[in-house]
This record gives structure tokens, C-alpha cells and sequence, in this order.
């Protein structure tokens, strides 16, 4: 007698399961191997809302008792929970004994951001470093004709017409400067110059601001500027690398230069996952993470805040920092 075998196939409910699974899946792999080639560079800047709708077919799965794909989607939740949720938890901080200063970066948009707000907040929080991009001549001349030259005498300036402009501001003496010219498209350029404060080593400081990948043909100009950017030096004099970055903690590229012995000043703060870029100019896309303050390992943070900056599709970062204490001879 001949046995006929039916083909398996899945029940409707199964499918829908798995349809639901899979793209989750997908975006976790592509996130841990650091698949960031082409248009999965922009999408992944939004990692952490994936995590937070990964729930979704964990639940389904886990109603509809299909024990494969709810056994994918835990697995999917649990790898990217494990990889954005570090940002949102304070960690362990160096024993610096040094002095506290406050750093603020700000992109200005080619000079369309309020300069009243940037010079406020410098006034009531005591910022001792300010960064910008996007500065512009006009930006400079109403920056301090709101008193700028007052609270942060030393500079080292580069502004410019549009977007390639960059400016570094100090209430301590700087030294060494000069201003670094990347290879993107833009033309963005970078100030930087190493400050002397009180009772700390000298600290090297630069305001970032590589390539945007907005379109997939920027996207190289994008990862070569970030390539460029000025690695830490452990070994090394202090250094402090604060900007527009135009990547979040879920691009290699980024956590490649972390690597080299930076922490981020926000995600070690336990505010990681606040939004420095968009909705502001009225685009619809989610807040991001773009904007970072980049600091030597040995150098400790007690505190992150964002605050808006009118005129900006970004928002203000702005970090205390204690510097280690300088050696006594």
C-alpha cells in the first residue's frame, strides 16, 4: 500500500509569528556584527527604538504559544536590550582627584541657532569649554557681542560661511592650536588646542563634526572622516573630543574610536539614550543620538545634560567633567 506524505506547512498563526520575528532578528544580527554598509547606516541610528518594539513580537509569540519564534524574539530582545540598555545605567567612574570643568558643544547650523541661549547657559552653568560646528562669522561676532569674550576669553576659531566652520572657546589659557581639515564632501574643518587648567594635566581638546550619511554616496566620506578623527592616547596626555558626530553608539565606526581608550560622557553618565538631533526642524524622525561628549577614560563624569538650542535641528551637550589631578613635583 502506498503512503502519501502531505508537504508540512506552517498554520496561519505560525506564520504571522515568524513574520513578525524576523526583521527584529535581522536588525540584532546586523547590530552585533556591525553591519553598517549602505542605507543599514542610517537605519541603525535608531537601534534603541527597535529594542523598545521588540517587545512586540515577544508577545504575540509568546500568546499564540509558537515556542521557535517566541524562543527567536526573547533571544532578539534580550541581545539588543543587552547592547542599548548599558547607556541608560551609570557606570564606575575613575578616581580623579583633579578640578571640575563643563563642557558644552553645540551645532550651530550654519549660524541659525539663538546665540543668547548658548551664552545663558554658559553664564548659569559655568561652562569652561565650549564647542561648536556649523559657525559661521555673524555667529561669532553676536556670540560675543552677548558676552562671550567675557566668560571664555581664549579661542581658537575657524568660522566660516555655511556649514564648514568649527570654534573652540576656553576660560583657561590654550596652547598648541590649530584647526584640522577633513576630506568629506562638506569640507567641515575641526578647531582644537590644548588647555591648561589649574591643578590638572594639559588636556587636548577638539570639536568634531565628521561627514553626515544622508544619502548612500556620502556614507564612505562619512566613515573615512570618522576614521580620521583623533584617536585617544591612554598612554598619553588627556584628551576630550566633543561634537556632532553624526553617529550613535550603534555605528562601528564610532565605537571603533571609543576603542582606542574614550568613553562616552553620556552613556557613563546613564543619559545615553537622550536625544541631541531631530525632531527640531521639524522633520519627522525619532530623536537620536548624534551629538557626543568623548573623554579619556582617566577622566571622570559626574554629570550629562541636554538642553535645547532654538534655531538648531540639534540640542545642546552639555557634560561636568573632574579632570585627574596634576602630578606635584
Amino acid at each position: 500500500m502506498e503512503i502519501t506524505r502531505r508537504a508540512w506547512r506552517p498554520s496561519g498563526a505560525s506564520l504571522l509569528c515568524w513574520l513578525a520575528v524576523v526583521p527584529g532578528a535581522g536588525w540584532a544580527l546586523a547590530r552585533s556584527i556591525g553591519l553598517d554598509r549602505g542605507p543599514l547606516v542610517q537605519a541603525l541610528a535608531f537601534t534603541p527604538y527597535v529594542t523598545l518594539g521588540s517587545l512586540a513580537p515577544l508577545v504575540l509569540t509568546l500568546a499564540l504559544r509558537r515556542r521557535a519564534p517566541a524562543f527567536v524574539a526573547a533571544l532578539t530582545t534580550l541581545v539588543l536590550v543587552a547592547l542599548v540598555a548599558p547607556r541608560a545605567l551609570p557606570a564606575a567612574q575613575p578616581n580623579a582627584a583633579g578640578p571640575t570643568v563643563r563642557v558644552l558643544t553645540a551645532n550651530l547650523l550654519a549660524g541659525a541657532a539663538d546665540p543668547a541661549a548658548v551664552v545663558e547657559l554658559i553664564r548659569t552653568r559655568q561652562v569652561d569649554l565650549l564647542l561648536v560646528q556649523e559657525f559661521t562669522p555673524a555667529a561669532e561676532a553676536e556670540l560675543d557681542r552677548l558676552g562671550l569674550d567675557e566668560l571664555l576669553a581664549h579661542r581658537q576659531l575657524n568660522p566660516v560661511v555655511g556649514t564648514p566652520g568649527s570654534g573652540l572657546y576656553a576660560r583657561h589659557p590654550l596652547s598648541d592650536g590649530g584647526i584640522r581639515q577633513l576630506r568629506g564632501a562638506w569640507g567641515f574643518t575641526q578647531a582644537y588646542a590644548t588647555v591648561t587648567v589649574p591643578g590638572a594635566p594639559p588636556v587636548r581638546v577638539e570639536s568634531a563634526h565628521p561627514a553626515a550619511p544622508y544619502a548612500i554616496d556620502q556614507v564612505d566620506s562619512w566613515r573615512a572622516d570618522l576614521a580620521a578623527q583623533p584617536a585617544a592616547t591612554p598612554d598619553g596626555p588627556l584628551s576630550i573630543l566633543a561634537g556632532d558626530f553624526n553617529a550613535t553608539l550603534d555605528h562601528g565606526p564610532l565605537r571603533a574610536l571609543l576603542d582606542t581608550g574614550y568613553v562616552d560622557a553620556a552613556a557613563s553618565a546613564g543619559a545615553g539614550l537622550t536625544g541631541t538631533w531631530g525632531p527640531y526642524d521639524g522633520d519627522p524622525i525619532p530623536p537620536v543620538v548624534i551629538d557626543h561628549v568623548l573623554v579619556d577614560r582617566r577622566i571622570a563624569v559626574r554629570d550629562v545634560t541636554v538642553h535645547p538650542l532654538p534655531g538648531s535641528d540639534h540640542r545642546m551637550v552639555l557634560a561636568e567633567l573632574r579632570l585627574p589631578a596634576a602630578e606635584r613635583r
